[in-house]
């Protein structure tokens, strides 16, 4: 007898791939038609296992779904799945840490890149105002021998630090996790997050979002950082209060801003941060190329078929949940 999968949302074409290695596993597979609470707690009560996008499976959800095994995410982040209640009732969580780190660190170096080289200005001004309509009155850095400041040293962090060492840049990292060693091993300096805003000429954010890492780049911290710097996020839009970014970039308090990612999954179009022209905005997309979709589907998926069949996933989010004393998993 097939056992049921509720698939959430997704935000790429098809289900196609995911859909394949869920019915080879036994599964009947219902797409959810929105990501609303009340749709996914009707769908949930007798779902066996949940996959989810961008859309949360709240505490709610989460207990709604009597029979469910295990959440399986599409992405690296859990902050939208009750993984608590989760854990609480013998569910188990997984999801793909690493399917797109080479996507949004090249997308970390293009937003560098085109902010520093003014590319968006440039072809903004040639077709709107014709050939050499924008005078160089700007700065653009040279951009061996400055300083990227990459706050939280993961997986992603690291690459960007690679890549960024191609160009000649001085890298700097915070991460109260990462060892000194493993820093150094990828031509950084580890240092604390202070140190590391005052000296950086560019700033990324690659930290995980928990509740103390929520409003992590306040008012406080860009009064720390240089006039002339840039502040990039492709991780999880609160990191940062939006309201402090917004006056930080308006008051001069920094030059510019590089957004994957906000606290609003889809902002108003009205936002303020969407009207200004130090800031470039990109609709959460860093994660994206043909290849790295098509391995989160199969993966995802493959990951919520190994629990169903009692086998131990490669990325299990709670491990508290292999002692729980009447667990929904049959992990061993």
């Amino acid at each position: 007898m097939p056992w049921k999968v509720v698939i959430t949302d997704h935000v790429w074409p098809t289900t196609d791939p995911e859909r394949a290695v869920l019915e080879a596993g036994g599964a009947e597979v219902v797409v959810a038609p929105n990501g609303e609470e009340a749709t996914l707690i009707e769908l949930a009560k007798d779902a066996d296992a949940i996959i989810t996008c961008f859309a949360h499976v709240t505490e709610n959800v989460v207990r709604a779904a009597e029979r469910c095994q295990v959440i399986g995410r599409f992405g690296v982040g859990v902050d939208n799945i009750a993984v608590d209640t989760a854990t609480e009732l013998g569910i188990a969580v997984t999801y793909v840490p690493d399917y797109c780190v080479d996507e949004v660190s090249d997308h970390v170096i293009a937003m560098l890149h085109a902010w520093n080289r003014k590319i968006v200005l440039f072809d903004r001004a040639v077709k709107e105002r014709g050939w050499a309509s924008q005078g160089l009155t700007m700065r653009i850095m040279r951009l061996r021998g400055k300083t990227l400041g990459i706050v939280g040293f993961g997986r992603i962090g690291q690459a960007v630090a690679k890549k960024a060492n191609a160009f000649g840049l001085r890298v700097l990292a915070a991460d109260p996790v990462v060892s000194s060693a493993t820093v150094e091993s990828l031509g950084a300096t580890s240092v604390d997050l202070a140190t590391l805003l005052r000296e950086s000429d560019f700033v990324s954010l690659h930290a995980p979002l928990t509740q103390e890492t929520r409003n992590l780049i306040g008012l406080n911290e860009m009064s720390l950082m240089k006039p002339e710097a840039f502040l990039i996020n492709a991780a999880r839009g609160p990191l940062i209060d939006e309201n402090a970014l917004y006056k930080a970039l308006t008051d001069g308090t920094i030059a510019g801003a590089g957004l994957d990612v906000m606290v609003d999954n889809v902002p108003a179009q009205d936002h303020p941060l969407l009207s200004l022209d130090n800031v470039i905005i990109t609709p959460h997309v860093a994660f994206f190329s043909q290849e790295s979709t098509l391995e989160l589907e199969q993966r995802a998926a493959a990951e919520v078929v190994s629990v169903m069949h009692g086998r131990m996933p490669d990325n299990l989010v709670n491990a508290a949940v292999l002692d729980h004393p009447n667990p929904r998993h049959k992990l061993k």
